[in-house]
């Protein structure tokens, strides 16, 4: 949050000496990311809290709300920014002090670039669905800034202003993909999306360690398998069978030995494992379940 009050200063000035639509589109920009960090702030507090009664399961989900605001906060910034450019288009003007608002474009370029950096490598560690939202985000803001860096050295050397409304253009249309980038993912992770397929495969090489074979048969097999994930939590349904003649106890010990070995394999994983004799299948109503 502060980094983004840093760059609306440095940008908002920068336009201020350079009177470029370009510039005000940047600027523009970097309000949402002080909108989206915000947001992003308190999802993250929302989602650490632990689960209660009314949220057995935990508060995870939350994060995906952040990325989802932040998506549409970008929507809307690339609506304002391709306004802005038709203004200009209607209105056009020579543009001043290219020197000193291209110097300023630059350094708040750099704060964001480091700041994403940073973010992005907190969202890899603590496998935050926010903070990587918000980093991505940054990211893009570092990229359509050098767009406009460059659009608009190349009006400052060949002399042709309309260089400036293109890079306009170009950044509204980058960050509305953005945008709906966001909001997308947000919406598959609301949806209960099955976990990535890495990690499904770490899931199913724990799972082979643990089933065994006895003359041809399975003593040990797994089935029915589910995974879903919310924010840096992921969620893993699956029917273990073993003989109905081992005890209680000795099944029980087993069904441990691989929650253990899960979480062990996948960092933040819950596993809910049901255990089922070799010759009992479970049924569902749903055709899709009974495949």
């Amino acid at each position: 949050m502060v980094v983004a009050v840093a760059t609306i200063l440095l940008k908002t000035l920068a336009w201020w000496l350079t009177d470029s639509v370009a510039l005000l589109s940047d600027a523009m920009e970097s309000f949402v990311n002080l909108a989206g960090a915000m947001f992003a702030w308190r999802m993250v507090l929302v989602a650490e809290q632990p689960a209660d009664d009314a949220h057995p399961y935990g508060h995870h989900k939350a994060e995906y709300f952040s990325s989802g605001f932040e998506g549409i906060l970008i929507l809307g910034a690339a609506v304002g920014i391709l306004w802005s450019t038709v203004d200009r288009w209607l209105h056009p003007q020579a543009l001043q002090a290219l020197d000193m608002g291209l110097a300023l474009s630059v350094l708040s370029s750099a704060l964001n670039g480091f700041l994403a950096w940073g973010m992005l490598r907190a969202a890899q560690r603590f496998r935050s669905k926010a903070l990587e939202g918000d980093a991505r985000h940054l990211f893009t803001d570092v990229w359509t800034s050098a767009g406009v860096v460059v659009g608009l050295l190349l009006a400052w050397v060949t002399g042709w202003w309309w260089l400036d409304l293109l890079a306009a253009v170009l950044v509204g249309l980058n960050i509305a993909r953005e945008g709906m980038h966001l909001i997308w993912e947000s919406s598959q992770g609301l949806m209960d999306e099955a976990v990535d397929q890495a990690t499904q495969s770490q899931i199913h090489q724990v799972l082979a360690g643990f089933t065994h074979q006895r003359e041809g048969h399975d003593i040990v097999r797994f089935d029915h398998l589910y995974t879903r994930r919310a924010g840096h939590r992921c969620f893993v349904d699956v029917h273990m069978h073993m003989p109905g003649a081992w005890s209680l106890q000795r099944a029980a010990a087993v069904r441990g030995s691989v929650e253990q070995a899960l979480m062990a394999a996948v960092p933040g994983l819950r596993a809910t494992i049901q255990l089922l004799p070799t010759d009992v299948e479970a049924l569902f109503h749903e055709e899709h379940d009974i495949r």
